[in-house]
């Protein structure tokens, strides 16, 4: 992991002695972590680096494991007696461990649900439940999806949510099916096998991915989103799974986070909602999520994210990754610790980093309210 010009900074710009929050170990393990009990301040932002001493353990969406490893590895560089170890094992894993209580915070690219099913509570009571408190979905990370292709001849690729729709359905079934030609003309297409490839684990990102296809696609995707796939293809575990699959098949595609298209060098499809073809960059990503409806209370900032948007130039396939917290736990210096972090997460210039990775940052606007919740955990 490379360290971020944040963390370069931080670790040369010690003043002088600050008052560490102080927070103490439990029985958690994690793999994560560095040593050292200095507060430190980024040369771009007036306050200090808050530090704490001790371990936090998260776990959850793998869509944000690079960008949260790059604040891990800042945040540690700057405090070194602060442990801090983050499980991508997916989605529903991370909800499943959180409302156990087996790690401090969540990682999902979905908020918690509402709803429960078949008479169970939902995932919002269960949570509440273990926090003693209710528990804030924190949008943290913006993780635009690719729909990530390899295929030897096309270089560029326009894709509507109808055509996309029968391609994960199984219903287009080679690179140069006609229903693809009439949204790339002029681009020659081969007939080459169209290999689809879906996460097998629940995941946020095939909860999201799902959404946008019934959302802008709802003739041709007529199966409720979830974090289940429900298409065609081969399963693969996590972002990385799917990654490989494509990357190591020629006519294989997939959806995929955007840094893990970026890394494996894989093609992105542009997506045209209806507004226009839409290429996939920080400020299309941004954008749409500018466009976002708070559907929360108070300091719950789930959004409701429009994924049949039409307005041009704002790709309508992204995830925002939530990190799930108590707004007031049972252990009040781990609490401390948990704000510690994510203030340095949320951070202008941590959260800037991260478009180096593949991730957008958060809008100015909601990086104030995310700050504001931040600062309200207790």
């Amino acid at each position: 992991m490379k360290t971020t010009r944040l963390a370069q900074l931080a670790s040369l710009a010690v003043v002088g002695s600050m008052a560490l929050a102080a927070c103490g170990s439990d029985n958690t393990t994690g793999t994560t972590s560095a040593e050292g009990s200095s507060s430190s301040a980024s040369a771009s932002e007036s306050a200090a680096t808050e530090c704490f001493s001790g371990t936090l353990t998260g776990e959850g969406s793998s869509a944000q494991k690079n960008a949260i490893e790059e604040a891990i590895a800042s945040y540690t560089e700057a405090c070194k007696d602060a442990k801090i170890s983050y499980n991508a094992t997916g989605s529903g894993a991370g909800v499943k461990q959180f409302i156990a209580g087996q790690v401090n915070f969540g990682g999902s690219d979905s908020a918690l649900k509402k709803e429960g099913k078949d008479g169970a509570k939902s995932e919002v009571d269960q949570a509440a439940e273990m926090c003693g408190s209710p528990a804030w979905n924190i949008p943290m990370v913006t993780g635009p999806v690719a729909i990530a292709y390899n295929v030897k001849g096309i270089d560029k690729l326009t894709l509507t949510p109808n055509v996309a729709a029968d391609i994960f359905a199984g219903k287009i079934t080679t690179w140069n099916d006609a229903a693809i030609a009439e949204v790339n003309k002029g681009v020659t297409l081969p007939a080459t096998p169209i290999k689809v490839f879906f996460r097998s684990d629940e995941s946020g990102t095939t909860d999201n991915f799902t959404k946008w296809l019934h959302a802008a696609a709802p003739e041709k995707w007529t199966q409720d989103p979830g974090k289940k796939w429900t298409g065609s293809g081969e399963g693969k575990p996590q972002n990385a799974g799917v990654s490989e699959g494509v990357k190591s098949t020629d006519g294989g595609v997939s959806y995929v986070e955007w840094s893990y298209a970026k890394d494996n060098k894989l093609g992105m499809a542009l997506i045209d909602n209806g507004g226009g073809a839409v290429e996939l960059t920080s400020e299309s990503v941004g954008k749409a999520v500018e466009a976002a409806k708070a559907d929360g209370e108070g300091n719950d900032l789930r959004l409701e994210l429009d994924y049949a948007t039409k307005e041009a130039g704002a790709y309508p396939i992204l995830l925002v990754t939530y990190e799930l917290v108590c707004s007031k736990g049972k252990d009040a210096e781990k609490q401390k610790a948990i704000k510690a972090f994510l203030k340095h997460f949320a951070s202008a210039d941590v959260q800037k980093s991260l478009e180096e990775i593949g991730y957008a940052p958060l809008p100015k606007a909601m990086e104030d309210k995310v700050l504001t919740a931040i600062d309200a955990i207790s």
